[in-house]
């Protein structure tokens, strides 16, 4: 589920996942992982030194029944991933084709074995301080739990038990179905997936990948319990099971612990089954519809081989080149250029049966037809003429930097050797591959552009607004690879820097103080716009060389605003560290902000705005704030509004630049393989040249006191409801702060009281949890929910009562021991990842908390006692004014289908108890 609530944290670090596309989200999965493995990457122009990867030291060993197992030791962290994966998936339904199986299962493995119930088990993976999920595709299905490496024996325990011991239990399956059938709302309320789908079952006639993996909901409502189990035993068996783990581990010991939990399960038949092959497209398939959505989502296909193919290395560098990073063709002259998109990216999607080719834009649906022909002219420019020298070198270079970025983590690397053997049984595939890569030639681009992005074999779809087409049809313990070191430069800036030679990738980011926090209702959205048009030209770059210099050697570089700060960043491999510093200082120092970029990031931003009124919990989050803090910055949108982002002029955002991209109102941190001395002089002679200025927002006001519980309303057009519940929360600095972690993660995830009472027991409710912002002044903390629009009334009555509980009662010894576990060691597998580490320090630096405020918090943490935390929650949610946000359709039996009611807001005293109090959080 997106996070409702937000914050700064979340953002930056979604902000390094720009390279990953956007490729039918929940329909399909990543195939192509990278496995540590010996590498010699061929210098792209520039001279960039050779990378050399270490070999992989995964161990694998098939046991007497089938049971495969591979475990790959890594030191560098306390922690491990455990992951079981099923070669299942909505591929093998058989029978029930369309059904969705699997992703039935998915759901309902967690929900008792013969020996645990489903109460007992999410909370015995929290005691141990751990965190499980799992996720269905069309060739499998994955659960994984991610702990610190003290609970790896507890995790194979619960997933062995849940492989072969599930019984399905008709209580909690009967909930379940009707938790799936919100998951189907949600999916048919996204214009991202309905597109998707679109395009999946227009460019597949027989294969079934032409079917969602979550199933068809007609055929999926004709399913018995007795028809999943029977799926289960037979596609739920050892010789079809393998478990992959990574992390702090003895590999010998997970063997023997392995064997020993499966001895009592024998190997058992698996009958193959047969999955029609697609037969050649004979002619161009075109599918255009209307949807409830503000923008044209347009997607572009032909059919390509599957993963082991020889031709896919050369179609995967070709997707690069069209349409992954700024200086990509489309990217550079459909949205750029022609001003034809909002964004534009190309995917090669490879997974075992042939796959697709694919551009995926978003558009003004007056431009649909011109942005297609465009980018259609530019791929019939590469079957024609082909790409240049530059290109393809620059192309290589980003697989290379793409593939090392999955290793950062214990479960980045769990999944890549699972990837791997599952598709190829080749725990060296990634190796191979990224040799081929290496060997692909200008003429082998060219020769697969000729062959399979022909018209004959095109599919077009788009999804489009209501009305528009007319007449058509329609922690501590992880950073054991280096402590952080921290300078303070003649100008004021702050640098922190860590030496972590585990793999040659550095994180550069910089923070400043501004945000919401920083702006008013005439220029909210300033923050935003401001930091995507430092990227748009510089004194001595123009934006196309800025995005061609730094993807010409596999790097990145992004930027985005938050609450209370905003950010640039940059992402390299270790030779090209100093690039990365130089590119950095000059967008920060040096930016020109030119008249068109701004129109165009204008334009960008409002429509940006206009797709926000589709997510329902951001719907229902932005009503919440503006009326938890009227008046007040933190009611403001991060993008702002239409009318106040589109007053903003050139002049605006550089006296906004000049105030806030200032030495003393920053930090920068440098985070990988370097050493501290080179980066320190490296620094000094570029962003030392910064104006000191001063520390901004020193003198933030908090928002002034509610004065009595508010309800606000927004009527959507749309199959599902939302709820939350808002209290003002602590600031960043606030000795409540850990408090309300504690009461967060206890009222979060598949154990919270909140979940089993009002999804498990209840059957109300799709998700339901918790979240806060913490800022520079006093945030929110919220609860949240998403519901059938029908059952608003009882649900809300639900989540008061529970809210309620919680206020008077505090946490029961149980709950507060498990989120002490889980929030320790949630810290240490976040900060496996130096991009989420160096944020997360230079944050706690940026607002006053100190670099190593991380080091307190295992300490802090173990210290707070059940009475801190009834003291805590009466404080904050006692007879606390709230605001009761919802957001559904304009009547109940308004479904999908239904007429476009728009978005009205109303405002009311809430009709609940005077001591009930809600408040939100989210993760």
């Amino acid at each position: 589920m997106s996070d409702p609530v937000g914050n700064d944290q979340r953002i930056f670090a979604s902000l390094r996942m720009t390279f990953l596309r956007s490729l039918m989200a929940n329909f399909l999965s990543t195939v192509l992982l990278f496995a540590m493995v010996n590498l010699k990457a061929a210098p792209p122009p520039g001279g960039s030194s050779t990378i050399i990867f270490p070999p992989s030291t995964a161990q694998k060993w098939i046991l007497p029944n089938g049971l495969t197992i591979i475990v790959q030791e890594d030191h560098s962290a306390p922690v491990a991933s455990v992951q079981a994966w099923c070669a299942t998936g909505s591929i093998y339904e058989d029978q029930q084709m369309g059904a969705g199986l699997s992703h039935i299962l998915e759901h309902m493995l967690f929900q008792g074995t013969k020996t645990r119930s489903s109460n007992e088990i999410a909370p015995k993976i929290q005691d141990v301080g751990g965190y499980m999920n799992a996720y269905t595709s069309f060739d499998r299905t994955v659960f994984w739990i991610d702990l610190p490496k003290d609970g790896v024996l507890t995790a194979l325990e619960i997933l062995a038990d849940a492989m072969m011991n599930s019984t399905l239990p008709p209580k909690e399956y009967n909930k379940e179905q009707e938790v799936i059938r919100r998951e189907f709302a949600m999916g048919m309320d996204d214009p991202d997936r309905m597109a998707g789908l679109l395009l999946f079952t227009t460019a597949y006639h027989r294969h079934p990948y032409r079917f969602p993996v979550i199933g068809e909901l007609e055929i999926y409502n004709q399913l018995t319990q007795e028809q999943v189990m029977q799926y289960y035993k037979t596609r739920y068996v050892p010789n079809n099971l393998t478990f992959v783990v990574v992390g702090d581990v003895d590999a010998e010991k997970v063997r023997q612990q392995l064997a020993e939990l499966f001895k009592p399960y024998p190997e058992k038949s698996l009958q193959p089954l047969f999955i029609p092959a697609e037969p050649p497209q004979l002619g161009r398939r075109e599918v255009h519809q209307e949807f409830a959505t503000e923008l044209t989502h347009l997607s572009m296909a032909w059919h390509i081989p599957e993963l082991t193919n020889p031709d896919v290395p050369a179609l995967d560098l070709l997707s690069t080149i069209l349409g992954d990073g700024r200086s990509s063709r489309l990217y550079r002259r459909v949205r750029e250029e022609a001003g034809l998109a909002f964004s534009i990216s190309a995917f090669s999607y490879t997974p075992g049966d042939p796959g697709l080719f694919g551009i995926d834009a978003t558009v003004d649906p007056k431009k649909r037809e011109a942005a297609e022909q465009l980018a259609l002219r530019i791929v019939d420019e590469v079957k024609q003429a082909g790409v240049t020298v530059d290109e393809l070198a620059k192309a290589k270079k980003i697989t290379l930097s793409h593939h090392l970025g999955s290793l950062t983590t214990m479960r980045g690397q769990a999944s890549d050797i699972g990837s791997n053997w599952l598709l190829t049984r080749n725990l060296n595939f990634s190796r191979d591959y990224l040799d081929a890569v290496q060997k692909v030639t200008l003429d082998d681009i060219k020769r697969v552009a000729a062959t399979y992005l022909s018209d004959n074999n095109l599919t077009v779809v788009s999804l489009n607004p209501k009305g528009s087409l007319g007449a058509q049809a329609q922690g501590t313990k992880a950073v054991a690879a280096g402590e952080i070191q921290k300078f303070d430069l003649p100008n004021g800036l702050r640098l922190l820097v860590r030496e972590d030679p585990r793999l040659p990738i550095v994180a550069i980011g910089s923070v400043f103080r501004g945000g919401l926090l920083a702006e008013n209702p005439q220029d909210n959205g300033i923050t935003r716009l401001m930091a995507k048009v430092l990227l748009k030209g510089t004194k001595t770059r123009t934006a196309e060389q800025i995005a061609n210099e730094i993807e010409a050697v596999g790097g990145s570089v992004s930027s985005d605003a938050g609450n209370n700060s905003f950010t640039v960043s940059v992402d390299v491999t270790k030779p090209d560290m100093k690039l990365g510093l130089d590119l950095l200082a000059d967008v920060l120092l040096n930016t020109t902000m030119p008249e068109k970029a701004i129109t165009r990031e204008k334009e960008i931003q409002i429509a940006s705005i206009q797709q926000e009124d589709e997510q329902l919990t951001t719907v229902a989050r932005n009503i919440m704030r503006q009326a938890l803090f009227p008046q007040h910055p933190y009611a403001l949108r991060s993008n702002g509004s239409a009318e106040s982002v589109q007053r903003l002029t050139q002049k605006d955002l550089v006296e906004f630049r000049d105030r806030y991209v200032v030495a003393k109102n920053g930090v920068v941190f440098v985070f990988g393989d370097v050493k501290a001395s080179e980066v320190k002089q490296l620094v000094e002679q570029t962003l030392g040249k910064m104006k000191p200025g001063a520390l901004a927002l020193t003198d933030a006001k908090p928002s002034a006191p509610l004065g009595k519980p508010e309800t606000v309303e927004s009527h959507k057009d749309k199959a599902q409801g939302v709820i939350m519940v808002g209290f003002r929360g602590a600031s960043l600095a606030s000795p409540d702060r850990y408090a309300l972690d504690l009461i967060d993660e206890a009222s979060s995830d598949l154990g919270s009281r909140f979940f089993i009472r009002i999804r498990e027991q209840m059957g109300l409710a799709y998700y339901v949890g918790a979240g806060q912002m913490q800022g520079l002044v006093p945030g929110l903390f919220s609860f949240y929910l998403g519901t059938d629009p029908k059952k608003i009334e009882p649900v809300k009555t639900a989540l008061l009562d529970e809210i309620h509980k919680l206020a008077n009662d505090g946490l029961t010894p149980e709950e507060l021991a498990r989120a002490k576990q889980k929030l320790v060691g949630q810290q240490e597998i976040a900060n496996q990842s130096n991009d989420a580490f160096g944020y997360h320090t230079a944050l706690d630096e940026l607002y006053g908390l100190g670099f190593d405020y991380y080091k307190r918090l295992e300490h802090d943490v173990n210290a707070i006692t059940l009475d801190d935390i009834k003291q805590v929650a009466a404080k904050y949610f006692r007879d606390q004014p709230y605001v009761l946000a919802t957001v559904r359709p304009a009547s109940a039996e308004a479904t999908a289908g239904g007429p476009n009611q728009g978005a009205t807001v109303s405002r009311q005293r809430p009709k609940t108890p005077p001591n009930s109090s809600p408040r939100a959080k989210q993760k």
